[in-house]
């Protein structure tokens, strides 16, 4: 059961299922939008706002582009000033977004009073982030306080360190740092939960080698990736367990708790060997966490010869999300190129329920020829909408409030991208949409609904993740009142 809650005169909706039966329909986008070259073009990354009203006459088209101030900075993940954490207090209002850089460090702050049209508001210079000693910075999210807190992963050498910086938006200045005492060896994604007394993270690697590309000798490096979730006291502001998930679970990256504010568990998944693991709070109060879906490996061989050997390429987990309903686990395979549903009415054990290709490594006409696969009888075709080829993979998803729609892009880190889908920075990113069967499962490609981010002015652009206005279901956290 969803527990009371307060009545509204703040931002967001009373609770993720009100989000879910009586949430407007999303009408516009804002995706982030990266220059893979401005060493050569010395162009700003920016923000695309883009038109996704069926009514409209701009429909599928980039309306407004709002750009950053300097070139190289690596926009990756975005977020609010407050969210549905502050709906019962008046004094706020979901007016600014929070844009941090992962090349860079720097952080955009942008004011949405125009919601079509969004304009820079702060700068927060790198050198404020690393008087902190922190850096690479990922996750945003509001805090029932009112301070925006982002995740970080490394020190201000590129060295891993998993932190968290706290700013005040409204000023455009860091107010410092959140953990008190020891700080986790990695750092990435994180979630909050106030009921559970937690805040759980989890890790990617170190900085300063996974932003020079993908290195395959690194991945079983424990000081080099990590392999752990790390689960902090949220009102002491501490480090009170972490857990080693193991080999299947190298790089643990998008993290996801249940929207129910008073839930005790939530999912995360692990990238070098696609795993998904479920986390709970134990009996006992710990926490723990078991592997509920493995996706196997395929089995290749180069066909341009630069291996000669069969070797094994993984689905490699990017993106998950959780349904506002908590019915629904669905997650991206940037590797093998899918898009998967899973019913999580027993978290415990996921049922696969719906799968569609759209790219990836493994198609019948890719680059490497698929010599055994446990999964597929045959590989899947090249996808167009439109006519125009998806290249590259499905990467970052966001999903409707009703849980209707999936929007897909498809960049993940421009020197990765480079590295596996050269085509696709060549082109240009997509972005498409997918529609849901909400009742029995299942997943269809829309093919009228298409953005070319290769058609953009300045050139091809690599689009990574997306938001609405109002909030959605990776950027919203809810309270239990009681």
């Amino acid at each position: 059961m969803m527990a009371n809650y307060k009545k509204q005169c703040g931002p967001g909706y009373k609770s993720p299922l009100d989000a879910y039966k009586n949430g407007k329909r999303e009408t516009i986008l804002y995706t982030i939008c990266i220059q893979p070259n401005p060493q050569i073009n010395n162009k700003p990354d920016y923000l695309a706002t883009v038109d996704v009203d069926p009514a409209s006459s701009t429909y599928c088209q980039v309306i407004h582009r709002t750009s950053m101030e300097k070139s190289g900075d690596e926009i990756h993940h975005f977020g609010w000033n407050t969210c549905s954490s502050c709906y019962d207090d008046c004094t706020k209002s979901r007016n600014k977004m929070i844009l941090p850089s992962l090349g860079s460090d720097r952080i955009y702050v942008l004011d949405v009073t125009d919601e079509k049209a969004p304009k820079l508001h702060k700068t927060i210079e790198p050198s404020e982030v690393h008087g902190f000693n922190v850096s690479a910075l990922h996750t945003t999210h509001c805090l029932p306080n009112g301070d925006v807190m982002i995740s970080t992963m490394g020190d201000a050498q590129g060295n891993g360190k998993g932190d968290f910086l706290l700013i005040d938006a409204e000023k455009g200045i860091v107010k410092g740092t959140w953990t008190n005492g020891e700080t986790a060896k990695f750092g990435y994604d994180f979630w909050y939960q106030p009921y559970c007394d937690v805040l759980v993270s989890s890790e990617w690697g170190t900085p300063k080698y996974f932003k020079t590309g993908f290195h395959p000798e690194h991945v079983n490096d424990i000081e080099k990736y990590g392999r752990s979730l790390n689960f902090y006291s949220w009102s002491e502001r501490k480090l009170i367990q972490t857990i080693d998930l193991g080999q299947d679970g190298i790089a643990p990256l998008e993290i996801r708790f249940l929207h129910d504010p008073k839930a005790s568990e939530g999912f995360v998944g692990c990238a070098v060997n696609s795993s998904i693991f479920r986390f709970f709070r134990t009996s006992g109060g710990t926490w723990n966490a078991e592997k509920v879906i493995y996706i196997p490996k395929k089995t290749v061989k180069d066909i341009k010869g630069i291996r000669v050997d069969n070797f094994e390429v993984s689905g490699m987990i990017t993106d998950i999300l959780i349904s506002l309903d908590d019915r629904y686990l669905y997650f991206s395979n940037w590797l093998h190129g899918d898009i998967r549903q899973y019913d999580i009415t027993n978290t415990s054990k996921p049922r696969l329920v719906g799968q569609i290709f759209l790219g990836g490594l493994v198609l019948k006409d890719g680059p490497l020829v698929v010599i055994e696969d446990s999964e597929l009888k045959e590989q899947p075709e090249t996808v167009f909408v439109k006519e125009r080829c998806l290249y590259g993979s499905p990467q970052m998803l966001q999903l409707s409030l009703d849980g209707k729609r999936i929007y897909v892009t498809t960049s993940l880190f421009t020197p990765w991208d480079k590295e596996f889908y050269p085509e696709c920075v060549k082109h240009g990113s997509t972005l498409v949409k997918i529609d849901v069967d909400t009742i029995n499962g299942g997943l269809t490609l829309d093919p009228n609904f298409l953005v070319d981010f290769g058609k953009e002015p300045d050139g091809p652009i690599m689009a990574h993740e997306t938001r609405y206005p109002g909030g959605d279901c990776t950027s919203d956290i809810w309270l239990a009142e009681d």
